[in-house]
């Protein structure tokens, strides 16, 4: 595929691209995805949205009811683009963002975008030795870092690394150089298909991938699952428990708002019972948030009986609720539909292919099944050797459409494209109607003596019991049988971890599928390993 002009001066992104040939093929059907040749997404997401929506209208709101509206926000966007010129940073250099999620993260990224830059986001909580490992990856030179997540960055001893901290009080602070610069700023004429961010994988399974994404990637997952499925209002507020290092945080917090003239509250802290009450102290209509968080804050909600004005939050401003980054069960499907009245909004997605690809909403919203492909997307479900296989039987889920993978400079490229489309590692089943249901990773499903065992299956039964809190089933190796199931389960406070509840949960899976898939062993941890986002980390289970 030949690539338009590139604007960037320094071409390490370009020049650190998979192979043409080791490309997936892209669709751009709709007519909305046929985007000109130069386009800068920052200018997209901040200027034209200003323009039609109006300058006046809130834009970023904070925790302490602080309201940031379109106008204020661009003129900083456009200070802090001026002040990276001044810093050195040239079109096309990565620049890593670091700090909690809050306006003045997000004004970076987009001055970033509108600087030409690449930006590299990554999670305050992250480790000096896993920063080094991406600053090397990513051969970043610049980077803009909130003063109160300093100390691990400067470990990492990055060499040539220049750290320009904000919200600090030092002279050389960001934000003080910013309120300097000059006022409007004219974007870098990028094309469309220059790399706008570098997204690393979030670690399910083991060492995390650089992810590159173009400025166009930016504008197509918001002109297809948030405009197509999603449909967002201006005047919704959105809220996530990610945060922008992870891309299902930077669609629902930053791109997806921004797109549709709406505002978006961003939170330092966003651990279930605190997104309940940011729900309803600042009037929430867009929730994006992983399953297990929904499952604790039901926990949250208390009893699902009595009037709404005795529950402990309300919720009534939620009108919309997305699901993703890991199986969404049936029973926490229908316990929120049930207590809140909302359909949650299931859906697939992956850091690869930017946000979600397949989904359902509305009447279309079924627990059993992850939905449909979103518009502007295509899925099918095939075998080892890449052939789609008959409705009803599982098999690798495939996708293709305006975004696909493009692994920075890592051989494992060959494995996630596969002739011309996306593998996701995920095995699926397509029913007669269309819907894909989840079945479980492919590499997750255990084969215990020449019988197929998925996990998520098992799991979604364990969840229906009502002393289970959270589980996860993985395969063991086992000499006789090649793999047994072992459930990881943390169990409500109270419950005994002993051999007699390991017992009553085998009775129990075991009267509602068929024997051979009851796990044979049974842990009882006190929580099971995830990533920041809220995703298993079922490669540390299985070790």
């Amino acid at each position: 595929m030949e690539l338009t002009a590139s604007a960037h001066r320094d071409t390490f992104a370009r020049d650190h691209l998979p192979p043409p040939g080791e490309w997936p093929e892209l669709d751009f059907e709709l007519p909305e995805l046929r985007y000109p040749g130069r386009l800068n997404c920052g200018t997209e997401l901040l200027d034209r949205t200003a323009d039609r929506f109006g300058a006046g209208r809130p834009a970023l709101r904070d925790a302490s009811g602080g309201i940031w509206t379109y106008g204020e926000l661009r003129d900083r966007v456009d200070r802090i683009a001026h002040t990276l010129g001044r810093l050195g940073v040239v079109p096309g250099n990565r620049v890593l963002l670091r700090g909690p999620v809050t306006p003045w993260l997000a004004a970076c990224w987009l001055a970033v975008m509108k600087a030409g830059a690449v930006a590299v986001t990554v999670l305050a909580e992250a480790r000096a030795q896993e920063l080094a490992v991406m600053c090397e990856r990513a051969s970043v030179s610049h980077a803009l870092c909130d003063a109160r997540s300093l100390d691990e960055l400067v470990r990492a001893e990055v060499p040539g690394l220049r750290i320009t901290p904000f919200g600090g009080a030092g002279p050389d602070d960001l934000l003080r150089l910013a309120a300097g610069a000059p006022a409007g700023y004219r974007a870098v004429d990028t094309a469309g298909d220059d790399v706008a961010l570098i997204a690393f994988t979030s670690g399910t399974t083991g060492r995390p991938k650089g992810c590159a994404h173009f400025h166009r990637d930016v504008l197509a997952v918001a002109d297809t699952f948030s405009a197509r499925v999603l449909r967002p209002r201006p005047g919704d507020v959105f809220a996530s428990s990610a945060p922008l290092a992870f891309t299902f945080g930077l669609g629902g917090l930053l791109i997806f708002p921004l797109r549709a003239g709406a505002s978006a509250l961003l939170l330092e802290r966003a651990r279930p019972e605190q997104l309940l009450a940011a729900v309803a102290e600042h009037r929430v209509t867009v929730l994006f948030t992983a399953p297990t968080a929904y499952r604790l804050m039901l926990d949250a909600l208390g009893s699902r009986t009595g009037p709404p004005e005795n529950r402990p939050y309300d919720l009534s401003s939620l009108r919309r609720c997305v699901s993703a980054g890991e199986h969404l069960p049936a029973a926490v499907w229908h316990d929120w539909y049930e207590r809140t009245g909302l359909r949650l909004i299931n859906g697939i997605g992956s850091t690869e292919l930017l946000h979600i690809f397949v989904s359902a909403a509305d009447e279309a919203a079924r627990p059993d099944s992850t939905g449909v492909p979103v518009p502007g997307w295509r899925a099918r479900v095939v075998d080892g050797a890449g052939r789609p296989v008959p409705d009803g039987e599982p098999g690798l889920l495939a996708i293709r459409g305006p975004v696909g993978c493009r692994y920075l400079a890592d051989p494992r490229q060959r494995e996630y494209v596969r002739d011309g489309w996306n593998l996701t590692g995920d095995t699926y089943v397509r029913e007669p109607d269309g819907r894909l249901r989840y079945v479980g990773r492919a590499d997750d499903m255990i084969v215990s003596a020449g019988r197929n065992i998925a996990g998520a299956e098992v799991e979604e039964v364990l969840l229906a019991h009502p002393d289970v809190r959270e589980a996860a089933v993985v395969g063991r190796p086992d000499e006789l049988r090649g793999q047994v199931a072992v459930a990881h389960v943390v169990l409500r406070a109270g419950v005994p971890r002993d051999e007699v509840t390991a017992d009553m949960l085998r009775a129990f899976v075991r009267a509602r599928l068929t024997p051979y898939k009851c796990p044979r062993v049974f842990a009882f941890p006190d929580a099971l390993p995830r990533t920041a986002t809220g995703k298993l980390q079922r490669f540390r289970l299985r070790e």
